[in-house]
């Protein structure tokens, strides 16, 4: 038995998500009838983080374990002949045994996108949250900044997730913008952190919005944290704006160095 870690991308607007489920199409689904394709058996493949359905990749890591004895280039090739065009395997490498997609990831990065403008590009409006009206750049990066550091993030998770706790550590939050045109602008916002809740990014992005509408103050993100009340919060961001960007292993990454997808 050869262990595989591979690294992923991928369009997630018609899937239901990483995880394999009883209906619709998953990104694991996928890998896994590849690999029984490959090595005549089945294999389970575990990612680093589970996105949902509509969410993207750019950066997912994955691992398993098969019989056939392949170099990693041909594992590449191999998946890639058998996976959809919405779905690419970017690179694969050996690992051990005990190398665990999951459990292993010491931080991660995402990519929320919000086009800010009247008219949203047909080119764009599958990868990015329609956000019509004046947004308050600057107070939305006051606020996202907040968010840096170890604090309970329960008022930015799905009401009814049984995690064993709700503190994570953000790493870095921060805000972007990028003028497309005389009326519309790409804000990107990207957070790293030790770990994450379920639709917790998503959460946090639809609160920045909040605060950029002039709905409300940067300060209002720090009264939701302390509330640990999901209430209290923004709404959840529309799943098509988020990308999963990188998973790093070892050393904790601290700063962001993505580009644009």
């Amino acid at each position: 038995m050869t262990t595989f870690r591979i690294t992923l991308a991928y369009d997630g607007t018609d899937f239901v998500g990483w995880q394999r489920q009883a209906a619709g199409v998953s990104i694991q689904g996928l890998i896994e009838d590849a690999l029984r394709e490959l090595d005549g058996r089945d294999v389970t493949v575990m990612g680093a983080g589970r996105t949902d359905a509509g969410v993207h990749a750019l950066g997912q890591v994955a691992a398993f374990a098969i019989e056939r004895p392949l170099a990693a280039d041909a594992v590449v090739r191999a998946l890639n002949a058998r996976l959809p065009h919405t779905v690419r395997v970017l690179s694969a490498e050996g690992a051990p045994a005990s190398f665990r997609a999951r459990a292993d990831a010491r931080s991660k990065t995402y990519r929320y996108r919000i086009w800010n403008g009247d008219v949203v590009s047909p080119f764009e409006r599958r990868f990015v949250w329609h956000v019509p009206g004046a947004l308050d750049v600057d107070a939305m990066r006051a606020a996202a900044q907040l968010l840096e550091g170890t604090h309970d993030f329960a008022a930015f998770q799905t009401a009814g997730s049984d995690v064993r706790t709700t503190e994570r550590e953000i790493l870095k939050s921060a805000i972007e913008s990028e003028t497309r045109d005389p009326h519309s602008a790409i804000l990107t916002y990207e957070v790293c952190g030790t770990g994450f809740l379920r639709h917790m990014v998503r959460a946090i992005a639809g609160s920045l919005v909040e605060v950029g509408r002039g709905h409300r103050p940067p300060a209002w993100i720090a009264h939701v944290l302390a509330s640990r009340d999901r209430g209290q919060a923004g709404p959840t961001a529309p799943a098509r704006g988020l990308f999963l960007v990188s998973v790093v292993y070892g050393v904790v990454q601290s700063r962001f160095t993505p580009k644009e997808p």
